[in-house]
Formats: structure tokens, C-alpha cells, sequence
């Protein structure tokens, strides 16, 4: 059975709590009632939208979710904001240097380098779109150029113009230089060669603005609500579209939220200017790849994608990595042997949620409410035992690091290493469901192996052709006890009993067990360490371990 969670014992909780007190009052529709919640993230895609531009995606989704499990609607929104300014040509770009033709031109207007997409902006967008629905997010996509160039911000445009010293004036409150006199609060692509290389040289006062193309010298007037040329900058831009769509929830990055920050500045144009109150918010801090200091930045290309994420952690253990942690702490995204403990935390997490392994109240209600929101399926919080969905009847869990060694025995067959999980037993028999979700813990476990797992972690299996360890008398008579252990009495051994036999086979030939174990470990891998042995001996059976050893079976052995 589920176990019955407190829902502010979660920080997503507590801000769904805050959003419905604070903003649900406000524009009630026509039945009295609000028709939903708005919460809203966004990016330019300017490069790779790499893991840390996720964090804010996963957290908007996991605050969106604690809304809807109080039973509200809610629309999530992502904007993409790709009539922003191509500003840098990143690393990853082929041939850089030519590519720089298409700097200072609107993102979305910028050519696919890679041949795939109608645009560089697309790219992007388009990647990240296609993995989102695989952790289950699925926002409401806003394409920001589509949304100027239509004139659908016109109205708001014209108010930041009208408003054009109020704006100065809360700007220059946190500039150390003031704007210069002629500043105005847009800014134009020239219809002349689309780049943002202009001036704006006078507004009529309702939709007529006169602009110069500093590249070419020509002058323009155009209409604001049809010429699709037109942008407010960031500091405006937001606060309009936090009024344009009626945001009640956006979170930012530390950067934003700092003092004198855009989210300052955006709330006081947002009151000033578009008479709306500014969303809830907070600021989530950055994550950095374990072996990589400093912030991740999408301009400079090296970046660690989502997708690349997923090759080795399943998607539940993505989203357990960002529900597990509040957003105002900093994290690194560990590729090494913590990946390991990052599994085991996450299976003890979910054995807890299902009442399989017992701590304090406090310690369940928090743990049991993470596993829910880690969940892919959003409705899997909402269910209940005898509803649609079933009665979360519990998987079985394959451990990551025994599912390793089990992928290095087969040499990355993942049915083949399923089937060895399987055959341990009974209690190991798997669902399809199950099985399906072992597959791809699998599929994650190989790649984490071939890719990232250091080389002392990894082994082959020696087979009976390959030519002998040279061994001392001693290994060799304490091998054949071994040997014969094995062959009499190796289905009534447990892990537990099977080590203290190797340490009583080692002793009884004058050998210290660590010695003994590193024939073993010889003999068995060709390396001088390995997993923990009598839990390897017990994983690769009895068969397999005789077949190895059947060139040793000659040697002299030495009775117990």
C-alpha cells in the first residue's frame, strides 16, 4: 500500500501552499472560481540547454505537480526566448569562425550549423523537447519570436514607451552609470538586414516608431503592432510577459534574485508599468558537474546535457536528484563511483515508501513524498489502493552495483544478466513492469561501465583457454580446496558462510586470506582486486566459477 504522505513535509508543498494563499483570490473567472494557477520558466536557446537550465525547468514542474496534488489546475508554461540577440558563437559550433556572420541577428533567424533543423534556435528547442516527456515534464511551449513578430506584445511595447522615464528611473537605481538621455526601453531589428544594430530615433505617442540601421544608415518608421521588428529588452520584457500571461509562479537563478537583480527591477516595472503584482519566486542555486568547477554555461558548448544525464541515471533517479534537494542548495552531478550511492539512496528511498525498511515518522513522511514526486507518471502521487493504476504493489529492485557485476559477467548482455538476477530466487522474479524498468536501469548501468566507471571497477571473466596464473604450492593446494568446496558443498552456502570457508581454506595452507584472495581475484580476472568475493563467487554460480577453475583442477589439494 501507499504510504499516506503529509504534503508540506516537502519544500514544493510548502511553495504550492503559498502560491494557492497568495495569489488564488486574485481574477477569479466568471464563476467565482480560478480557472488555474499560471507557473512559467523559459530560456534563450542559445546553446546546449544543459543540466543546470533543467534545474529550473524540474523545479517549476515539481511545484506545478504539488498544485495539481491539492487538487487545482494548473498551466505550466516554457517559453523559448528566441527572438533574443545571437550574441556568441559557442565551441561546439562546426567552423566558428565563419558562423560569426550570423552574430547580432535574432536567434530564431540564425541557420541549423548542423543541417537538421529550420534554424539554430530550433535545434535547440527541439532537443529538449523530445527528452523532457521522457522524465515527465510536458509544458506548454511559448516561442517568443513567433509571439513579437505577430504582435501580440503591441499593447505592452506601447506601455513600456509611455513609460519610458518611470523605467529609467527604477533601472537606474541599481546602475552605477545612469542611462543616457536618449535611452528607450526597446530596441529594433532593422527590416534592412535583420540585425539589432540600431537607434531608435523618435515615437509618436501611440504606435509609429522611427528607428535608424546603424549598418546601413537607412531610417524607417514602422507600426509597432504589425512591423514584428519591436522588442522590449529582458529587465522590461519579463515583467510585460509575467502580466501578459498572469504568472503566479516563476522561479530564477541566484544571478537574478541578487540585490538590485532583474527580478527586482522586473517587480517594480511589473507594479509601475503593468499594474501586476509579481509571481511568487525563489532563487535556485547552480549545479556543477562532479570534476568540473564553476557554473555551467551553454555559450561555451562543453556542456553536460540532459539526454547525457539519462544515459546513466533512469529517469525517476534524475528527477529523485532535484526532489531530494532544496533548490537554494548547490549540487554537483556525479559521474564517478558516486553514482552508485546515488542508486542506493534512491532504492532505500523507495523501499521506504513502501514500508519495506522502517526509520522515524518524520524521516518516512519526507522520504515517502520525494519517491512520489520522482515519479515519471504525475498521477502515481494521486492514486490510491483499489484506484485505476493498481495498488503499488512494490518492484522488485535490482541493485546498480550488483547489477554491474552482473553486466561484467555477461559482457553488457542485459537479458542475460537479468536472467542470472532472476534465477537467484523466487523473491527476484520480475513483472514485465518491472523487468522493463531493470532493462533500462541496465541500459544506464552499461554505459555508466563502458564510459565513466574507473578502470579498476571494471573486469572481464577469464575463460578455461586462456593460459594459467602461475602459482606458488601453497595457492595451488589452497585453489584445489577451494575447488572442492565448491564442487560438494556449494549449494548449501549462503554469501556469509561461503566467505568465512575461503578464510578457513586460506589459513589451512598458510596463506593470509587478502592473499588468497588476490589469486582468486588473478586467477578469475586476471586483476588483483575485484568485487567482494564470496558475493561474486554466489553471482557467478557454481558452473561458471568450476569452469574457470578447471585448468587448476589438477593441482594437489589440501583437506579441510
Amino acid at each position: 500500500m501507499a504510504a499516506q504522505t503529509n504534503k508540506a513535509a516537502h519544500w514544493a508543498d510548502s511553495y504550492a501552499a503559498r502560491v494557492v494563499a497568495e495569489r488564488g483570490a486574485a481574477e477569479p473567472a466568471a464563476t467565482g472560481a480560478r480557472a488555474h494557477f499560471t507557473c512559467a520558466s523559459g530560456i534563450t536557446p542559445s546553446g546546449t540547454i544543459h543540466i543546470g537550465n533543467f534545474r529550473e525547468i524540474i523545479t517549476v514542474d515539481l511545484v506545478a505537480r504539488a498544485i495539481r496534488d491539492r487538487g487545482e489546475r494548473v498551466r505550466f508554461i516554457y517559453s523559448w526566448d528566441d527572438y533574443d540577440v545571437f550574441r556568441k558563437v559557442p565551441a561546439n559550433v562546426p567552423d566558428p569562425e565563419a558562423f560569426k556572420q550570423y552574430l547580432r541577428l535574432p536567434i530564431t533567424s540564425v541557420p541549423d550549423p548542423w543541417g537538421n533543423e529550420g534554424s539554430y534556435a530550433r535545434a535547440h528547442e527541439k532537443r529538449i523537447e523530445s527528452v523532457l516527456p521522457l522524465v515527465g515534464i510536458e509544458p506548454e511551449y511559448l516561442y517568443q519570436a513567433d509571439r513579437y513578430r505577430r504582435g501580440a506584445y503591441a499593447e505592452g511595447i506601447r506601455a513600456a514607451l509611455a513609460a519610458r522615464e518611470t523605467i529609467r528611473e527604477v533601472l537606474n537605481e541599481h546602475r552605477t552609470e545612469p542611462l543616457p538621455a536618449d535611452w528607450w526601453p526597446v530596441s529594433v531589428f532593422s527590416r534592412f538586414n535583420e540585425r539589432d544594430n540600431t537607434t531608435v530615433l523618435d515615437w509618436d505617442g501611440e504606435w509609429m516608431l522611427t528607428y535608424r540601421c546603424d549598418d546601413t544608415g537607412s531610417i524607417e518608421t514602422v507600426d509597432i503592432r504589425t512591423a514584428g521588428c519591436v522588442k522590449l529588452p529582458w529587465r522590461v520584457d519579463w515583467p510585460m510577459r509575467w502580466a501578459y500571461e498572469r504568472v503566479d509562479f516563476e522561479p530564477a537563478g541566484k544571478e537574478h534574485h541578487s540585490a538590485g537583480g532583474s527580478y527586482d527591477t522586473a517587480r517594480e516595472i511589473a507594479a509601475r508599468v503593468y499594474g501586476y503584482e509579481a509571481p511568487v519566486s525563489f532563487k535556485y542555486d547552480f549545479i556543477s558537474i562532479k570534476g568540473m568547477g564553476g557554473k555551467i554555461s551553454s555559450s561555451s558548448g562543453e556542456v553536460i546535457a540532459i539526454d547525457d544525464v539519462l544515459e546513466v541515471y533512469q529517469p525517476e533517479i534524475v528527477r529523485y536528484l532535484f526532489a531530494g534537494t532544496r533548490p537554494n542548495a548547490e549540487f554537483a552531478i556525479s559521474f564517478d563511483l558516486d553514482v552508485i550511492k546515488i542508486y542506493e539512496d534512491y532504492d532505500r528511498c523507495e523501499r521506504i515508501y513502501y514500508g519495506l525498511e522502517e526509520v522515524g515518522e518524520k524521516k518516512r513522511l519526507k522520504e515517502s513524498r520525494i519517491y512520489e514526486l520522482s515519479q515519471v507518471d504525475e498521477s502515481f502521487a494521486r492514486r490510491t489502493p483499489g484506484a485505476a493504476g493498481g495498488d503499488h504493489t512494490p518492484p522488485v529492485q535490482v541493485p546498480f552495483r550488483h547489477l554491474c557485476n552482473l553486466l561484467l559477467i555477461t559482457a553488457g548482455d542485459i537479458e542475460a544478466a537479468l536472467d542470472r538476477f532472476e534465477a537467484t530466487g523466487e523473491a527476484y522474479r520480475m513483472s514485465a513492469e518491472s523487468r522493463e524498468r531493470a532493462r533500462v536501469r541496465a541500459r544506464c548501468a552499461w554505459t555508466w561501465i563502458q564510459k565513466h566507471a574507473p578502470e579498476d571497477f571494471r573486469f572481464t571473466l577469464r575463460s578455461p583457454g586462456d593460459r594459467p596464473v602461475e602459482l606458488a604450492e601453497a595457492e595451488r593446494k589452497a585453489l584445489g580446496g577451494l575447488i572442492e568446496e565448491l564442487e560438494t558443498r556449494f549449494e548449501s552456502h549462503d554469501e556469509k558462510s561461503l566467505q568465512s570457508a575461503v578464510y578457513e581454506i586460506a589459513r589451512a595452507n598458510s596463506l593470509e586470506p587478502a592473499d588468497f584472495f588476490a589469486v582468486l581475484y588473478r586467477v578469475l580476472i586476471g586483476k588483483e582486486k575485484g568485487p567482494r568475493l564470496a558475493g561474486f563467487l554466489m553471482t557467478l554460480g557454481r558452473a561458471t566459477v568450476l569452469e574457470i577453475l578447471d585448468p587448476y583442477k589438477g593441482h594437489p589439494k589440501e583437506k579441510r
